[in-house]
């Protein structure tokens, strides 16, 4: 499959959300820079609309949903992060949401995706459960489905955190994206791929969701055995996206687990 982002894409995506999203800062860890003795930089994405890096990709795809398919409204699968970012963008574009969360899903996540405007319906106890809800949910009503990884909008979104990353800090070395789908990593690694390519990319993923080496190696997505056991919800994915891992082969450096 030939994935490649071109430059025009990322521009475009970038031009779409100027206005949507803030151009979060990037701030000195202090106490990292001390333990590994190299400055290491944060890119607050934790102070974006809906609390996550997640309203970019939600907003870009759904903004380019055919006028009459988004009177059917969206939906979705989400643990958290995604739910909001698709809530809000849903709501700011007047599309009607529908988001599947596992019933494990932290409570506070719940209300802020309900107070952002959007229907939210519990099932199964992870995010694979939510998701498979919301696909036959999709077929069922003739819903969009905005996958949390899996398409080239959503990546495309997310590809504008590294352009930023790029802009403002203009000698970075290395960049180290957390991994759960790819979603993030795979726009990260596209827009350093376009804009500078001498940079590393490298994905960091808990040890109990560790699929994306495996899954490098193996040449296709390969699932876990089991669930994913790990506390960062966000990232517990038991299988990453087909589309995330074919931008990212040849491009990430390195994949680690943590």
């Amino acid at each position: 499959m030939n994935a490649e982002v071109k430059p025009e894409e990322l521009r475009e995506a970038a031009h779409a959300l100027r206005a949507v999203a803030r151009r979060t800062p990037v701030v000195h860890a202090n106490w990292l820079s001390e333990m590994f003795g190299h400055p290491v930089l944060l890119k607050c994405e934790n102070l974006q609309r809906s609390g996550s890096f997640k309203l970019r990709g939600a907003y870009l795809r759904i903004s380019r949903i055919p006028e009459p398919d988004r009177e059917r409204g969206v939906v979705a699968a989400s643990a958290g992060n995604h739910a909001q970012g698709v809530a809000l963008a849903a709501g700011q574009l007047g599309v009607t949401s529908v988001v599947y969360m596992p019933r494990t899903a932290s409570l506070p996540k719940v209300e802020a995706t309900r107070a952002y405007g959007a229907e939210v319906c519990l099932v199964g106890d992870t995010v694979e459960d939510a998701l498979a809800a919301a696909q036959a949910a999709a077929e069922e009503t003739g819903a969009t489905l905005i996958h949390p990884f899996d398409h080239r909008d959503v990546i495309l979104g997310q590809a504008t955190v590294g352009l930023e990353i790029l802009e403002q800090v203009p000698d970075v070395a290395s960049i180290v994206v957390p991994t759960g789908g790819g979603g993030l990593l795979a726009g990260v690694a596209s827009a350093v791929n376009v804009v500078k390519p001498s940079v590393a990319v490298i994905a960091a993923q808990a040890s109990g969701a560790f699929t994306m080496q495996r899954s490098l190696a193996a040449g296709h997505p390969v699932a876990l055995e089991g669930r994913p056991t790990t506390m960062a919800d966000g990232i517990a994915v038991a299988r990453p996206g087909e589309l995330p891992l074919d931008l990212v082969e040849g491009v990430v450096r390195e994949s680690v687990a943590v």
